[in-house]
């Protein structure tokens, strides 16, 4: 058996007026994510673990911003084609643990659906997906309510 390990990051600026999902899952928020896809930082974040694990590039590459396909597209569909391309080389999905850095609004009612979405998107059990949610103690960009930011980690293993 193979594994590889793969780490991400992403990072998105808040704006009131905006839509906030987090993890496949609909955030009630006066703010939401400023982005060219409906802005879920947390999918992105893993979509980028995913494909570093496999040194495929990264979501950027894969989906770019100046692209009208990706305008407004759900995340989740974006973490699905990932989990395909990760699948057909060859590869399944061990565990994701993602950290998210918000300062408002708590997210910890939120964390069974997140997971549920992202165990149900990704085609593993909910017991290989960890969410945890933190917040910066009002300190940097997160602390002032600017923005939001997720680092994600993955296992995959080809059997």
């Amino acid at each position: 058996m193979e594994i590889r390990i793969g780490n991400g990051y992403d990072v998105h600026a808040l704006a009131d007026g905006l839509p906030m999902w987090l993890g496949g899952v609909r955030i009630p928020s006066e703010t939401g994510f400023v982005a060219h896809s409906d802005g879920d930082v947390a999918i992105h974040a893993l979509c980028d673990a995913l494909l570093g694990a496999l040194a495929l590039g990264d979501i950027g590459h894969l989906f770019p911003d100046t692209s009208d396909e990706w305008k407004g597209i759900d995340s989740k569909v974006l973490l699905g084609k990932v989990v395909d391309l990760v699948r057909g080389k060859g590869w399944q999905v061990g565990n994701a643990d993602i950290t998210i850095a918000l300062q408002r609004p708590k997210l910890a009612p939120h964390i069974p659906s997140m997971r549920e979405t992202l165990a149900g998107v990704m085609g593993t059990g909910v017991d290989a997906v960890s969410v945890k949610a933190t917040t910066t103690e009002r300190l940097g960009f997160v602390g002032r309510c600017e923005g939001c930011e997720v680092w994600a980690s993955v296992l995959l293993i080809k059997p």
